[in-house]
């Protein structure tokens, strides 16, 4: 039986966590999708054309993305330095 608290010595193991931020681009593709399936529904049964939405989306989207992206900056930061990330962090309030 084999002890799941080992690594596999033959480097089939888990891959190990990423420790680097994702790309600010990232952020602000995955936050402009977010808005836009959140803002959808209600625009278009307002009247707005989706191509409005999208606009909206992309322009809230990259707003957003600087505080997520910042967020992911610090909680790689405490991956890195070894601290759990479901505590509040030196400069939270």
């Amino acid at each position: 039986m084999s002890d799941p608290t080992h690594a596999p010595r033959n480097g089939d193991g888990p891959r190990p966590l990423r420790t680097a931020p994702r790309p600010h681009l990232v952020h602000w593709l995955v936050d402009s999708a977010v808005v836009f399936l959140a803002l959808i529904l209600v625009g278009l049964f307002l009247g707005a054309p989706w191509w409005g939405v999208l606009l909206l989306a992309l322009v809230v989207g990259a707003v957003a993305a600087r505080y997520t992206w910042r967020a992911d900056v610090r909680a790689m930061a405490a991956r890195r330095a070894g601290r759990s990330t479901d505590q509040p962090g030196p400069g939270s309030r």
